[in-house]
């Protein structure tokens, strides 16, 4: 078994499966791959499969659970807040950002929480 060859679903917890669609869907701008039977809703992008399943109970990782790729992060945030998307700011030891963004080493950062209060990230490679 070769798992460094298979594909990879991030799976998202979500208690009100409507609230968060509309959040995935009409904030971030995924297209719905497929609705299983079991409520779970699938979106590919371009390398990776995120599925959100229906939960009774909220559960969150403390952790970013998600981190898209962006060419450019200063523009794929004045997209997303334009689209509603609150972006976290941060001002502690080690992690500071300045208009949303923090440079850690080769990259760019910067979080957000989706409806259900997942930590999601931007992150620009700066090689």
């Amino acid at each position: 078994m070769q798992l460094s060859e298979s594909a990879v679903t991030t799976m998202l917890p979500v208690v009100d499966m409507q609230r968060a669609r509309a959040f995935y869907e009409g904030k971030l701008g995924l297209k719905p791959d497929e609705a299983q039977a079991n409520g779970t809703t699938v979106y590919r992008l371009a390398g990776a499969t995120v599925a959100l399943f229906p939960r009774d109970t909220a559960t969150k990782a403390e952790h970013t659970a998600l981190s898209f790729e962006v060419k450019d992060i200063a523009s794929a945030i004045r997209e997303l807040e334009q689209a509603g998307v609150k972006f976290a700011d941060y001002d502690m030891p080690g992690l500071k950002t300045e208009g949303h963004v923090c440079v850690m080493g080769s990259e760019k950062a910067a979080w957000f929480h989706d409806t259900e209060g997942n930590c999601l990230c931007l992150h620009e490679d700066l090689h």
